[in-house]
C-alpha cells in the first residue's frame, strides 16, 4: 500500500488558521430533530470549510427515523458537524452540530461536554421533537436559545405563541431565523452570546 509523504499532502488553507488575535474560544452546540437545518446553519455561518459526517440514508432508517417534512432528504449527519466563526477579533466560537436522527442521540452527551451554550433549532411542522431536545439540555445544565428555522411549507406562528407551546421560561430567547443565510445564523449566535453574558453577569452561569 502506498502512502503519501507529508510534503505531498496539502496543509491547511490560510483562512483555516485561527486568527492570531484570538484570546478565547467557546464551544457551542447546535441541536434539534432530524432535518431542522443544523448542518445548513453550521455551513452557512462557518468561516472555515465545515467538517461534516453526513452519510447516505439507508433502509435502516425506515420505520425508525421520523423524516416528516424532510422526505426528500438523502443524507444525514451520523456523528457531528463542525465549524468556526470569529465573533470578534478576540472571541472565537467552535460550532458542533449534533446528529438529528434519534438512533444517534446517544452521541449527544459527548458533544455537550464542555459546551458553554446551545442553539435549539426547531421546525414548526414537528414541534413535539423539541421537548426531548430541550429536556436533554436542561438535564445537562446547558443554557440555550431557541431558533425557529423558516421552511417554505412550514406553518407560521407568532413568537409568543411558540414560547407558550414550547413551555419556555420568559428569560429564554426565542427568535426566527433562516439557517441558509449567514447573517441570520450569525444573529442567532449573537443572541446566544448576549444571553450567556446576561447569565454570567447575574451569577446564573456556572
Amino acid at each position: 500500500m502506498d502512502f503519501k509523504s507529508s510534503d505531498t499532502i496539502p496543509g491547511p488553507r490560510t483562512e483555516d488558521h485561527l486568527p492570531h488575535t484570538a484570546q478565547a474560544a467557546v464551544k457551542i452546540v447546535i441541536v434539534g430533530g432530524f432535518g431542522v437545518g443544523k448542518t445548513t446553519m453550521v455551513g452557512s455561518v462557518s468561516e472555515i470549510r465545515p467538517l461534516t459526517t453526513e452519510e447516505t440514508m439507508t433502509q435502516a432508517g425506515i420505520g425508525v427515523d421520523d423524516n416528516y417534512g424532510s422526505e426528500s432528504k438523502t443524507a444525514t449527519t451520523v456523528a457531528m458537524d463542525f465549524g468556526r466563526i470569529s465573533i470578534t477579533d478576540q472571541l472565537v466560537l467552535y460550532l458542533f452540530g449534533t446528529p438529528g436522527q434519534e438512533r444517534f442521540w446517544f452521541l449527544w452527551n459527548g458533544l455537550f461536554e464542555g459546551a458553554l451554550g446551545a442553539v435549539v433549532l426547531i421546525d414548526t411542522r414537528r414541534l413535539e421533537v423539541s421537548f426531548d431536545v430541550m429536556g436533554r439540555l436542561e438535564e445537562r445544565g446547558v443554557p440555550f436559545v431557541v431558533a425557529v428555522n423558516s421552511f417554505p411549507d412550514g406553518p407560521r406562528y407568532p413568537i409568543e405563541e411558540l414560547r407558550t407551546a414550547l413551555d419556555l421560561s420568559p428569560e429564554i430567547p426565542i427568535i426566527e431565523c433562516d439557517a441558509r443565510r449567514r447573517a441570520s445564523s450569525r444573529d442567532v449566535l449573537m443572541t446566544l452570546m448576549r444571553f450567556l453574558h446576561s447569565l454570567a453577569m447575574s451569577g446564573a452561569l456556572t
